[in-house]
């Protein structure tokens, strides 16, 4: 079963906190779930031929081509671009979503 600290340590990678009253619960089925995937490890699958696919289908792609639908014009690009609650220049601006540690 796991202990308290590799809960910890799951959780934080996760980036979930865990009540302290579903700690024991979790515990219970994390472990559950690890001793499953520990019996599947353990099976002999030496002459099982690796599946990559099961359907034979192959991903249908269009190629990328402007549709000129919606023909860029500056009047429409300052509607667009006006919305935005921050800009620069002709640019949505946005807060960074990775951070320097």
């Amino acid at each position: 079963m796991l202990n308290d600290k590799e809960l910890d340590h799951i959780a934080k990678l996760a980036r979930v906190r865990v009540a302290p009253e579903k700690r024991e619960q979790l515990k219970k089925d994390l472990s559950a779930i690890l001793g499953y995937i520990e019996k599947l490890n353990k099976a002999d699958t030496s002459s099982v031929e690796p599946l990559y696919q099961t359907t034979g289908l192959v991903n249908a792609t269009r190629s990328d081509e402007p549709r000129e639908e919606f023909p860029m014009t500056e009047k429409l690009e300052e509607l667009l671009i006006g919305q935005a609650p921050s800009r620069k220049e002709r640019f949505v601006k946005v807060r960074s979503i990775l951070s320097r540690k």
